[in-house]
């Protein structure tokens, strides 16, 4: 179960989460994506509806709906599920407040759902550190942080550690911070470069080999309700998130 988080917007989260999932799927592994942004756009790129009245993560956290109620099989792509997130949610982080054990509801409603044996879940975070993302990060085994290759791509980054470390100390001791993931690579840069050699030498092997370049069709993907595994499978982008997925598959067969 990985998290996939960053409070800094426009980082790659949605895209990295969309992506491992399909590529994981494509090679065999049943895989759940947990929509937990109020903006959707992770149910928008897996083809999952989700307008206003549609049963979402939200009734799931706030009315304990059980999460059978509202995952479904992407279409055209076996062994992949999300359960989207409509525009509802984005009220969760207020009426979550008054909840008895508010930042373990997703862990709850997760551990409760046994329908099918998923072999990944992974957990769309808003780019926020609210409630909605302690919920993930609490619910989770690992955190996979993606981090843009630019000149503020570490700005921020220590808060978000220290909430990990809280969260380790006081309500999922067994989190880990497991995966750091280079996003918007542009080799034609210095200072791509110069980001990714900082990031390395800070986080070591927690940096996936893999960076993800900038690509035009990573962006396209989603407005045709796809991943760009399936929107065009041999470009870059597409071809960069398959060999990601396979070093974190590969990690995880080590652990």
């Amino acid at each position: 179960m990985i998290a996939v988080a960053n409070q800094k917007g426009g980082v790659g989260k949605t895209t990295t989460s969309v992506n491992i999932a399909a590529a994981l799927s494509m090679n065999g592994q049943r895989v759940l994506v947990v929509d937990l942004d109020p903006q959707g756009n992770a149910s928008t790129a897996l083809a999952t509806e989700h307008r206003g009245d549609i049963p979402d993560v939200y009734q799931v956290l706030v009315d304990d709906l059980p999460m059978a109620d509202i995952v479904k099989e992407v279409p055209e792509m076996p062994g992949l599920y999300c359960a989207p997130a409509t525009i509802d949610l984005a009220g969760a982080e207020i009426e979550l407040v008054s909840l008895v054990a508010r930042e373990a509801r997703l862990r709850r409603a997760l551990a409760a759902y046994d329908a099918i044996e998923f072999d990944y879940i992974i957990i769309d975070c808003p780019p926020s550190l609210g409630l909605l993302t302690v919920n993930a990060l609490v619910a989770a085994d690992e955190v996979m942080i993606p981090i843009q290759c630019e000149y503020y791509a570490l700005e921020g980054l220590g808060q978000l550690l220290r909430n990990v470390d809280l969260i380790k100390a006081h309500l999922n001791p067994t989190l880990n911070l497991s995966t750091i993931l280079l996003t918007m690579y542009d080799g034609r840069t210095r200072l791509a470069s110069q980001v990714a050699d900082e990031v390395r030498a800070h986080f070591g092997d927690t940096v996936l080999n893999t960076v993800i370049p900038r690509s035009v069709r990573l962006s396209e993907a989603p407005s045709y309700g796809q991943s760009v595994m399936t929107y065009d499978p041999g470009s870059s982008g597409a071809m960069a998130y398959m060999d990601a997925s396979r070093e974190i598959a590969y990690r995880a067969s080590k652990v």
